[in-house]
């Protein structure tokens, strides 16, 4: 039998994005994703972490994000959050694009539909929307009652 993948998008779904921005508004001259350290600096989405370690035990897991072009920062940013969160089992397992919808898997976890993320050739599970607005939701979707 073939693992299903899994892609989770980083940004509101895995790190709290908007949580920092809310806490320490940028100057409104500022494009707030073009703030230099910025991304190094999220704290993961309630219940983000155990989700994705329980997820890893059922899927062949991957982290699909998108990184600004105009903070290079944020490249490297995003692969030291991944590896202070996640740890070993996300190594190796972050992909940076612009187009998600050129990976091919069973689940994308995101919560826009930008950069491709609407245009996934599986089935997106739209993060904080009425369906899926927690991590509690998302797991009793993809696992029922094997969790």
């Amino acid at each position: 039998m073939t693992e299903k993948i899994l892609y989770f998008d980083m940004d509101g779904v895995l790190a709290d994005f908007q949580g920092y921005v809310d806490q320490n508004p940028p100057d409104p001259d500022v494009e707030v994703d073009e703030i230099d350290g910025l991304f190094a600096q999220l704290e993961p989405i309630e219940g983000a972490i155990d989700a994705f370690n329980i997820l890893f035990e059922h899927f062949d897991c991957y982290i699909l994000s998108t990184a600004p072009w105009g903070n290079v920062s944020a490249w490297s940013d995003k692969r030291e959050w991944v590896e202070r969160y996640l740890g070993e089992a996300a190594k190796k397992r972050l992909i940076l694009s612009h187009n998600k919808h050129l990976n091919m898997g069973d689940y994308l976890i995101d919560d826009r539909t930008a950069n491709g993320a609407g245009q996934f050739t599986g089935e997106h599970i739209h993060f904080g929307t009425d369906q899926f607005p927690d991590w509690d939701a998302v797991l009793q979707y993809l696992l029922g009652d094997q969790q």
